[in-house]
């Protein structure tokens, strides 16, 4: 038998859980997630070899049809650029809902390669008419070449949909290492899961416009030293990431630690500093210094 592999985007409005779909299906976490929305701002490769076949994964920043400004306008860009680049598209909805933000990805979806459309949450739907009667409503929007109901939370339905996406992809050499799983440097890993935490600690005190700098990374040996600075708007955001007495701060940093620790497979040293930098989501040059152009 021949050997597949292939690039395959993963798309879908903000927060319909591209992010927990590519961890799932890589088998561990190689993007940050959040229960808030467009968590995701980089295109982050995730890449799962089993025998005889090798998918290459792209996560993508949920497409933006609410706000605008320069970073929001880079992400939709960034969007756009990747469907041209792939083989095959998971576009991502969930189970019962189709909203304009939903039908505003269809429109990106391309016509002349394979586009699967992958229902999450079909647990939260579990009336079997109900579910026939979205999947039509949903196969009108576009002419998907497959349809799979998955749980990207639960695990369920992966499996099925990662034998239905293999038959689509081209035949060719593996693109990776057998146990290559990502191939985001560890640098820029270290800045998404210290703003992973920010977003999970501050819940909805703190908006969209921060961003994660890393100041130095150093290697040594089995150890990485890491020096890091959280930019937010302005200075009352600046003491809500803080917190009082710095336990807030203490807190987003201990556990971004243990997550690089598992990443890495070595001991890390992180501190964390906060800085205001007011306009930054608006500063070409900030945003191309982030990997957001």
């Amino acid at each position: 038998m021949s050997h597949r592999s292939g690039f395959i985007a993963i798309v879908g409005r903000p927060n319909v859980g591209k992010s927990t779909l590519l961890n799932k299906l890589v088998g561990q976490k190689v993007s940050i997630t959040s229960r808030k929305a467009q968590t995701t701002r980089h295109r982050v490769t995730g890449i799962r070899t089993d025998a005889g076949v090798q998918f290459v994964f792209v996560d993508t920043p949920g497409f933006q049809t609410r706000h605008g400004g320069r970073m929001n306008t880079a992400l939709n860009r960034s969007v756009r650029q990747t469907l041209a680049d792939v083989d095959a598209v998971l576009v991502l909805v969930e189970a019962g809902r189709l909203n304009q933000g939903d039908k505003q990805v269809m429109k990106l979806l391309p016509d002349d390669r394979p586009v699967l459309l992958v229902v999450n949450k079909q647990d939260e739907l579990k009336d079997r008419a109900a579910m026939l009667e979205y999947l039509q409503k949903v196969a009108a929007e576009h002419a998907f070449t497959e349809i799979v109901p998955v749980s990207a939370k639960h695990g369920t339905g992966l499996d099925e949909l990662l034998k239905t996406l293999a038959r689509h992809l081209p035949e060719g050499e593996p693109l990776y290492g057998e146990d290559d799983v990502t191939d985001q440097t560890e640098r820029v890993l270290a800045s998404e899961l210290i703003r992973e935490k920010l977003f999970r600690l501050c819940g909805d005190e703190i908006p969209y416009a921060t961003a994660v700098v890393i100041d130095k990374f150093e290697e040594e040996g089995n150890l990485r030293r890491i020096y890091a600075t959280i930019l937010v708007d302005r200075d009352s955001q600046k003491a809500i990431v803080i917190g009082k007495g710095g336990e807030k701060l203490k807190a987003i940093s201990s556990q971004a630690r243990l997550d690089m620790e598992k990443a890495f497979d070595a001991r890390v040293y992180l501190e964390v500093w906060v800085k205001v930098k007011g306009g930054w989501a608006d500063d070409v040059r900030m945003l191309k210094s982030l990997g957001i152009e």
